[in-house]
């Protein structure tokens, strides 16, 4: 009696696997090795003194020799989907290697007088050529800057989201957000200019951080607004009319339902813009004037800077200057770095939790 075994997708694949030949999993590193020999190879030949030129030369024998021993062993069309693949990782390597080789620039220059003191410290009564002094004074009034620009911004940027995605219809939502597209791209230097021209000139008030908070926070609303919306658009529509057919009335449905959905993402994208502000110069330039001594009042006097200290120590042109521009630098990008944790943080606490 003979027994019938019913062929699976499983069997078929295992059938087709025996047949159709593939690359040793040794290939593409024999062949990226056999790239580099060949690359140093040229570059020493006709002279080539940068090594980017040789990994460039490295990279493109590598794909072009994998794609062509691969269509040679497994097909084209395997071939192709190699070639994908190597683009793909190429373009992140691409991306990712200047953002690496800026972070270590940075740290390796920035750590030589970052310490406690120059944390602690102002540069008050400390000359541009001598050693010493610190940066407490500008990171103090970039803490001050930033988080009145987004007490400003963040509510006034997610109102106007939820308007336009919630409630806006007709000319009025259509005007609005043609102004914020027309918002999105203006240059930080036309803020500046701005407020310089209200705030200062025609109203009267001197130089100060909260001038510089309003330009700042003009360039931060356009980023919260889209960001937002976007956020909002993609809370399914299922949830609302679930709500809506419980009795629940829509703003409290926006506040209950729509927005805890989407949370992170708002959190995320506030953080995006806050992380923009923080390094703008230029309004900062116009508004708030610098300060080489402590002023913790905001709204009166001018303030310092971290973007603004780093300008002048830069423009000073001396070694001690040069240090203190790096590690002012390094506690930039650091502080932007823990808004982002904050935020991401925050955003994990809040998200919706889903039960099994």
């Amino acid at each position: 009696m003979t027994t019938t075994h019913a062929v699976t997708p499983a069997d078929r694949e295992d059938a087709l696997a025996i047949h159709v030949a593939r690359l040793p999993k040794w290939a593409p590193a024999a062949i990226a090795g056999t790239a580099v020999l060949v690359a140093v190879a040229v570059g020493l030949g006709f002279g080539l003194q940068s090594r980017i030129q040789w990994a460039l030369i490295a990279a493109i024998l590598f794909v072009a020799g994998l794609y062509a021993v691969s269509a040679k062993v497994e097909g084209r069309r395997q071939a192709t989907d190699r070639l994908a693949t190597s683009l793909v990782w190429g373009a992140f390597l691409i991306a990712v290697i200047p953002l690496a080789s800026l972070i270590w620039e940075t740290v390796r220059k920035g750590i030589k007088v970052l310490d406690p003191y120059f944390l602690t410290h102002s540069m008050n009564g400390v000359a541009s050529l001598s050693p010493g002094g610190g940066v407490y004074h500008a990171l103090l009034g970039t803490v001050e800057q930033v988080l009145l620009a987004s007490l400003m911004a963040a509510p006034l940027g997610l109102l106007t989201a939820i308007y336009l995605v919630e409630y806006g219809r007709g000319r009025l939502a259509k005007a609005v957000t043609f102004f914020v597209d027309v918002m999105t791209g203006i240059p930080s230097i036309v803020a500046g200019l701005f407020i310089l021209s209200l705030w200062i000139l025609a109203l009267g008030f001197g130089y100060s951080g909260f001038a510089g908070s309003l330009a700042l926070a003009i360039l931060m609303i356009p980023t919260v607004v889209r960001s937002t919306e976007e956020m909002l658009k993609l809370v399914p529509n299922e949830l609302r009319e679930a709500s809506y057919a419980l009795g629940v009335p829509k703003w409290k449905t926006i506040m209950k339902v729509v927005l805890p959905t989407c949370f992170g993402g708002i959190a995320t994208g506030v953080m995006l813009s806050v992380a923009r502000i923080t390094g703008e110069t230029a309004p900062l330039l116009l508004l708030v004037f610098g300060n080489p001594a402590i002023n913790a009042n905001p709204f009166e006097g001018a303030q310092a800077s971290l973007p603004l200290f780093i300008y002048e120590q830069w423009a000073a042109g001396n070694e001690a200057s040069y240090d203190r521009a790096w590690a002012a630098a390094l506690v930039l990008i650091a502080f932007v770095m823990i808004l982002n944790m904050a935020a991401r943080a925050l955003a994990l606490w809040k998200s919706p939790k889903t039960g099994r």
